[in-house]
């Protein structure tokens, strides 16, 4: 894992690690929404696929499992370290790397398909993620994206927290969830490769909604990152508006938070 991640990108890969061995239980509280990402990518066995993102490998593993030859790419070292040894857990044969989403170190057209759940969306700069997305998938190949909905209910929790960051830089940096958008898969992508769309919903559970703010606090990097920033009565505060969204989302059973995405398939022209 000796490739180097751009400068530009070294807080974000910090912000990523703080999540550590627990980023796994986020992904599982995904992991409706990466299997239906898989079945629409539909690896096929001995193809050469990517995990772009991978964080701890959930959705590496589940793409091994149908037969492919799979690299999982993160800029999270911390977060590889956790998928080198669950894969190994699992008796599975993947190849994890160190890679920048906008500065992959692969050939162009190496490989036949590109996955990425929830993650390339929160690439630093989106034209330079989307542009080596095209340059390593190859002609005739395909990629299947999930991202969260502009409007959706993970943006919402993001619009939580983001109350107690300090203010963005000016001009600010671009909203991950403008990867929530048609149109704007459209800008980033549609003219490297012919786009589809489906809608879906991820449903988290949890038994209270104070346990989404311990899975969070403790597993998500971005969360973890800002709770640790904060002084107590700011962390206080964000700890109490983090549960109060997750209580809007009650069950006779715990809490059900309906979390939409996008779907899109790309096949390289």
């Amino acid at each position: 894992m000796g490739y180097e991640i751009q400068p530009h990108n070294a807080k974000p890969a910090s912000v990523w690690n703080a999540g550590g061995d627990r980023y796994n239980e986020i992904s599982r509280g995904i992991a409706d929404s990466i299997e239906h990402c898989v079945l629409r990518l539909d690896p096929q066995p001995g193809e050469r696929v990517l995990d772009l993102a991978t964080g701890t490998g959930w959705t590496s593993r589940v793409v091994a499992k149908r037969g492919a030859q799979v690299i999982g790419a993160d800029i999270s070292a911390d977060l590889l370290a956790f998928a080198v040894r669950q894969a190994r857990t699992e008796g599975l044969e993947i190849d994890y790397q160190l890679g920048d989403a906008e500065r992959l170190p692969f050939a162009d057209g190496a490989f036949d398909a590109v996955v990425s759940t929830c993650g390339i969306m929160f690439a630093s700069r989106p034209e330079a993620a989307a542009a080596e997305l095209a340059r390593v998938c190859r002609k005739g190949g395909r990629i299947c994206l999930t991202t969260w909905l502009s409007d959706g209910n993970v943006s919402k929790i993001f619009r939580v927290m983001k109350s107690y960051m300090p203010p963005p830089p000016d001009p600010a940096p671009p909203s991950p969830f403008e990867w929530g958008r048609t149109e704007r898969l459209e800008e980033l992508l549609g003219k490297d490769f012919d786009l589809a769309f489906e809608k879906g919903v991820s449903f988290y559970r949890e038994p209270t909604a104070e346990a989404a703010w311990e899975r969070f606090s403790g597993g998500y990097g971005p969360t973890k990152a800002l709770a640790a920033s904060l002084d107590e009565d700011r962390r206080a505060a964000l700890r109490r508006d983090f549960t109060a969204f997750h209580a809007q989302f009650p069950t006779p059973l715990g809490i059900c938070v309906p979390r939409e995405y996008w779907v899109t398939r790309g096949i390289r022209r």
